[in-house]
This record gives structure tokens, C-alpha cells and sequence, in this order.
């Protein structure tokens, strides 16, 4: 079979990607964050252009100037406005916000839209010619150009611009650059406007391909990850052509493995492969920009011995009385305490360690699976399977690990997001996990068939489990974890391996949450991959974060908020809005982490920037003289301090 169609097909995605890549590529240089939330910026622009043209009735060249050239901007500009509010935050609190931006973007699509996906409109000719014997779309050829030109009028427009000299001074100096008379925060805010103008193109141009689907427009920069990473997160040419490299593997993929049943999940996993393999092999190569010693985003509360004591006493008294109050939603609650699990296993992570992982769902499914495979199809008695099931997630926090070695911060997480999307897209439908039928059996032990004896069962396991945990934070293993995250250097420095911790920290993590996934199944008596999609990684970060600080407390509160408190809300569009409603509460916790807006400093600032303005106004000037004084406008600071009087 000719290669050649499959090639312009992933010249043509390939393209787009490399768009995306660009304006994230962009804006991580000038403002030190990297936008998880630029796939969303995409999507929403498609779902402008689908408003305007097909509803409106605007003609398309019309709809998609609006997007691109008045959408993206604004886009930008907010975005802008969330960086600023987190100038001082942590690198973790940063991702965290550009993450819970992401859920509420694509939050907000899914309710006014659905979660299915809708058919876009055609907008480009659809006219064919033929180059080489293939058959080459009008289309096609449209999206390469658009993409060639953006990125070379980009490239000179940093080279020979003096605005785009200064978005490349602004990275290494910003302080540095104030002192030539340019504005830093005025360079930046262009920066993102443009970065997010790109996104904007890429979410039109790639519509039409894959439709109007929240989840998929949103994870395009996902695809795009891999030709940043080619590009080194710098180097705008070597974006687009990693760009391309990833569109061509990706359709190559295609072509090589149609054949193969066991293979069907590899093309679209092909970006996923290069950007874990970039980040893997080259990861010494990267530098992050603007990263910070200390990268927990919370620092736990203190309490005596006996408080402690006092509120798990307390807490297990109240689980222990819920069977009785709850009626027929039991299962709801047994869920929630393997939620539990989950979370504090993430938060021996994100909260103690420092090391934020973006694949934790994948770690539960591991372990859900490999207890349904022991206890039913092998007869492995069933307390035995539960913690062989955590076991069983070892390697695989093991694996995740082997980055961690090379990467932290910004790195670590895109490569635990690209890990879990592979596990999902490759590992899922493997007979070892959930299989091509994606249901398995997950058995109940012979004491506890009925909802409330299961739940009493759990409830064990996590008396367990918390204990083990609390145990850890409070020994020798537990200080050299916060010392991991508050300081790596001055760990090794004590003579302790910094490798070797982060290794045992994510085995760690991944056996309890290896437990809580076994814990989930036997609640319906049967299991499989959709319960774990990769997504809601994603969203149990932004709901810890939320969730406030304490390993066990945090996780508690997470679960509640994520399985016991929806299940008492029947209205359809909050349900679907839940994850919009965790992801912009995970934002502002991030931001006030980081001492907020500041509004009241900044209206101060303005006032006293355009007093001089207002007192010098030519206007101001040849009107003196002829109008009563108290009819001049006054300077800004003075209505200010009559404002503060009232």
C-alpha cells in the first residue's frame, strides 16, 4: 500500500499541531506557565466559530476573523491577568491553575453543549488535485500554508520586531527589560494574546476532523506536548517540526498496524510515546522556566498527638454510625471510603512529597483489574488479592518513577499525563487489565455479601491503610519526603539518595492507590476501563487542592466532595457541571495561595499612574480659565480619597 496518502494526511495534522505547539510554546517562554489549559482556549473558539456561522449565520471568513482575531486576544488577555495572580505562586500551584482552568472551560462546554459530539461545518473548499498520484485536498493544503506562515511570521517577528526582541528579553530579565522603558506586563499580555490567537486557529482548523467534542478539542494540546517537547519548550522551529514528526508517526502508525488487532490503540498513542520518550531521554536537556525551590502547594496544619488522635477517633465513630442513616445509598458511601484511599495516596505525593502526578486514576486501575483477575479468575482468597493488587501497582509507580529521576515540576507532570493516557489507550484493552470486553468480575469476600457488611470491610481496609499512612508521615521516611519537597539539595547534602526517595514515594502511592482501585469494584460486582479514564487524573488533583491541607483530613474531604455529595444532587446539569465547578474552585485556591489579585494594590497603581495624566491633559489645560474649577475633572487619586471618605 502507497505510504504517500498517509503522509499528507500527517503533514496536514501534523500542522495543526504544530500551531497549538507554538502558542504554547510561546507563552511558557514569556510567562513561566505552561497553559494546560490552551486546548481549552481551542475548543471554545470552535464553539465560537459554531455560533456565529452556523447559528448566527455570520459567512465564515467573517465567524473565523472574530475567533481568531478578536476571541483570542480576549482569551489572552484573561489568561494574562490569571498569570500576573500568580507571579509569586509555587510551579505546582501554577499548574494547578491552568489545570482547574482546563476542567472549567471544558466543564462549561459539556453543559451547554453535551458531552457528545457534534458534527462542525466544513468551512474550507473540499476540492481535490493530485500531486505524486495522491489526491490532495484544497483543505489540506489551506491548513499547511496557514500553519507555515504563522509559524515563519512568528519566527520573524521575534527576530525583527522591536517588540519581539523584547518577549525573548523579557524571559531572561524582566527587571532588566523595565530598565529600557518597556513594560514587562505589557509584553507579556501581547505574548499571550498571540499565544492564545493560535490556539484559536488550531481549534477551527481541526474541527471539522475530529467534530464538536468537549473532551477531544480540549486534550489537542495534549497532541501538541510531544512537538513542544522535540522543540524544547524554546526553539520555535524545531515545535513545528516536531509538529509534523508527530502527525506523520501518528498516520504512519496507521498505515502499519490496520492489520492488527492488538495494535488499534497505537497511532493515536504515538504522540503520547514521543513526548515520554522526549522528556525521558532528554530531560537533562530541559530547563524550566521560573521554578522554584518549594513545589507543595500546601503546607499541612500542626496538631498535638492527642488532637490527632481525638479527630480520627471521631471520624471512624461517624463512619462506623452511616450505615444506619444513609438508607439505600451505602454503596455510594463504600465507594467514597476507597476514594478515600485514593486520595490520601495522591496526597503522599502532591501534598508531602511535592511530586505532582497527573496519572494517579491509572494506578487505581491497575489495581482493580489485577484484583479481579486474583480473586475471581484465580481464586486467590480476598483479602490476599486486595493487597497483592496493590502490589501489583508497584512496577507501575516504579515506572512512572524512572522520569521523576530526571524531571520534577512541569516536566514530571506531563509526563505521568502522557503515561496514564497511554496506559489507558494501550493497557486497558489488553487481557491483563480489563480486556477487549472491558468488564470484569469483582467479587465480594464470602463475610460480606450484602451492601452493609461491605461497607464495614472497607471501612477496615481503611482503618488500615490511614494507619500505615499517618505512620509513614510521622516517621524518619515521612521527613525525608517534605524534605524532598521543600529542598532535593539539601537532601542529597544529608547523604540521602534524592533518587532513591522519589522512587519509594511513588511505589508507595501507587500500592495504597493500587488498594483503593481494588476497593471499588466489588461495590457493583463488576469493573472495568471507563471508571478510569485518564481525564480523571485531572480532576482528583484540582479536587484535593481544594479539598484544603492534612493527608488524611484533605482526602477525606475530597472524597466527599467527589462521590458522596453529587449523589444527593439529581439535577442533570450540575452533574455534568461538576467538573467545572472543582476546576475554577481549584484555580482560586491556587491563586489565593499565592496572595491573590491584589486589586486594592493595583487600583492604587492606576490611580497614582494616571493622576499625572489627568493634571497634565491638554484638555485640561485650554479649558482652565473658562469653566468653573470644580467642573475640571479631578485627578484620579483625589476621587479615589473621596471615595475612601464616603
Amino acid at each position: 500500500m502507497n505510504i504517500l496518502p498517509f503522509i499528507v494526511v500527517g503533514i496536514t495534522s501534523g500542522s495543526i499541531y504544530a500551531l497549538a505547539a507554538t502558542g504554547l510554546v510561546l507563552t511558557y517562554k514569556t510567562s513561566g506557565i505552561f497553559n494546560f489549559a490552551h486546548g481549552a482556549v481551542a475548543a471554545a473558539a470552535a464553539y465560537a466559530f459554531f455560533e456565529l456561522h452556523s447559528h448566527a449565520g455570520l459567512p465564515w471568513p467573517l465567524a473565523a476573523a472574530l475567533c481568531v482575531l478578536v476571541f483570542g486576544p480576549l482569551a489572552g488577555l484573561g489568561i494574562e491577568l490569571l498569570a500576573r495572580g500568580l507571579a509569586t505562586a509555587t510551579p505546582t500551584a501554577k499548574l494547578v491553575a491552568t489545570i482547574g482552568l482546563l476542567l472549567g472551560i471544558e466543564g462549561i462546554a459539556v453543559v451547554l453543549y453535551g458531552s457528545a459530539a457534534k458534527d462542525f461545518p466544513q468551512f474550507l473548499p473540499t476540492a481535490t488535485f493530485k500531486v505524486a498520484g495522491v489526491f490532495v485536498g484544497v483543505d489540506q493544503l489551506i491548513v499547511v500554508l496557514v500553519a507555515l506562515l504563522g509559524v515563519a511570521g512568528l519566527f520573524a517577528f521575534f527576530r525583527f520586531t522591536r517588540i519581539g526582541v523584547a518577549m525573548q528579553g523579557v524571559v531572561d530579565s524582566a527587571d532588566l527589560l523595565g530598565l529600557t522603558g518597556t513594560n514587562p506586563t505589557r509584553v507579556r499580555r501581547i505574548a499571550w494574546m498571540i499565544g492564545c490567537s493560535f490556539a484559536a486557529v488550531s481549534g477551527l482548523l481541526i474541527a471539522p476532523s475530529i467534530g464538536l467534542d468537549p473532551l477531544l478539542l480540549t486534550l489537542l494540546v495534549v497532541q501538541a506536548y510531544g512537538a513542544a517537547a522535540i522543540g524544547r519548550f524554546s526553539s520555535l522551529p524545531m515545535t513545528y517540526v516536531g509538529g509534523l514528526a508527530v502527525g506523520v508517526g501518528a498516520a504512519l502508525a496507521t498505515r502499519f498496524t490496520s492489520n492488527y488487532l492488538s495494535l488499534q490503540g497505537l497511532p493515536s498513542s504515538v504522540p503520547f510515546l514521543i513526548l515520554f520518550g522526549v522528556l525521558l531521554f532528554r530531560g537533562r536537556l530541559l530547563t524550566e522556566v521560573g521554578s522554584q525551590a518549594t513545589k507543595r502547594i500546601v503546607t499541612a496544619a500542626r496538631f498535638t498527638a492527642g488532637q490527632r488522635r481525638l479527630g480520627i477517633g471521631a471520624a471512624l465513630a461517624i463512619a462506623a454510625l452511616i450505615p444506619g442513616v444513609v438508607g439505600t445509598k451505602i454503596p455510594v458511601y463504600t465507594s467514597a471510603l476507597a476514594f478515600v484511599v485514593i486520595f490520601a495516596s495522591l496526597g503522599l505525593l502532591v501534598r508531602t512529597s511535592g511530586q505532582l502526578s497527573l496519572c494517579h486514576i491509572g494506578f487505581a486501575a491497575v489495581g482493580a483489574a489485577a484484583f479481579a483477575h486474583l480473586a475471581q479468575d484465580h481464586g486467590v482468597p480476598w483479602m490476599l488479592a486486595i493487597l497483592a493488587a496493590g502490589l501489583v501497582a508497584v512496577p507501575v509507580g516504579a515506572l512512572v518513577a524512572i522520569p521523576a529521576i530526571r524531571l520534577s515540576g512541569l516536566y514530571l507532570a506531563l509526563a505521568s499525563f502522557g503515561f496514564g493516557i497511554l496506559l489507558e489507550r494501550l493497557g486497558y484493552s489488553r487481557d491483563v487489565m480489563f480486556g477487549i470486553n472491558g468488564a470484569l468480575t469483582a467479587p465480594r469476600p464470602s463475610i460480606a455479601g450484602g451492601d452493609t457488611a461491605y461497607y464495614y470491610v472497607v471501612l477496615a481496609v481503611l482503618a488500615a491503610c490511614v494507619a500505615s499512612m499517618v505512620i509513614i508521615e510521622r516517621s524518619r521516611l515521612g521527613r525525608l519526603l517534605r524534605a524532598l519537597a521543600d529542598s532535593p539539595l539539601a537532601l542529597s547534602t544529608a547523604g540521602t539518595s534524592v533518587n532513591v526517595t522519589r522512587v519509594l514515594v511513588f511505589c508507595l502511592s501507587a500500592f495504597f492507590a493500587g488498594v483503593g482501585g481494588a476497593l471499588i469494584g466489588p461495590v457493583t460486582g463488576s469493573i472495568n476501563g471507563t471508571s478510569f479514564p485518564s481525564f480523571a487524573s485531572l480532576i482528583l488533583v484540582a479536587v484535593l487542592v481544594i479539598a484544603g491541607s492534612g493527608l488524611i483530613r484533605s482526602a477525606v474531604l475530597a472524597a466527599a466532595a467527589f462521590i458522596v455529595v453529587p449523589s444527593y444532587i439529581e439535577n442533570a446539569t450540575f452533574q455534568e457541571g461538576l467538573p467545572a465547578i472543582f476546576g475554577l474552585a481549584a484555580m482560586l485556591t491556587a491563586v489565593a495561595s499565592a496572595g491573590g489579585f491584589d486589586a486594592a494594590g493595583r487600583l492604587a497603581r492606576w490611580a497614582q499612574a494616571t493622576a499625572w495624566r489627568t493634571r497634565r491633559s491638554p484638555v485640561t489645560e485650554r479649558l482652565r480659565g473658562l469653566v468653573p474649577e470644580e467642573m475640571l475633572p479631578k485627578p484620579a487619586d483625589a476621587l479615589l480619597a473621596e471615595g475612601a471618605q464616603t
